[in-house]
């Protein structure tokens, strides 16, 4: 199951969606045995708090912050490229030069 994210702040980037959580938990209290459906709303809400707790901390940013990352790197495997290029242009004119004099 892929869970989305949001990015919320700078600091803690990403939180969940508090759907998918919400449908996470209960699938997980759904799962519980039958005798012990009459603690279905505290084992909701405590499975929603620990999913919560836990994904947070796995530091993932969103789909979209990620693709920004990806296009920036890149547009810096490009420059980068290019200037690889140009030093060894300006080595081999330096060279040729040098081999003239």
């Amino acid at each position: 199951m892929t869970l989305p994210t949001q990015a919320t702040d700078t600091k803690n980037m990403t939180i969940f969606s508090p759907q998918n959580l919400n449908e996470l938990a209960k699938r997980l209290t759904n799962a519980m045995p039958s005798d012990i459906h009459f603690l279905k709303s505290d084992l909701e809400k405590t499975f929603h708090a620990i999913l919560q707790s836990s994904l947070s901390k796995l530091n993932l940013v969103s789909r979209e912050e990620f693709e920004v990352q990806q296009a920036l790197l890149a547009r810096l495997r490009a420059q980068l490229e290019q200037l690889e290029s140009k030093v060894t242009d300006l080595e081999t004119l330096s060279t040729q030069a040098e081999e003239n004099q």
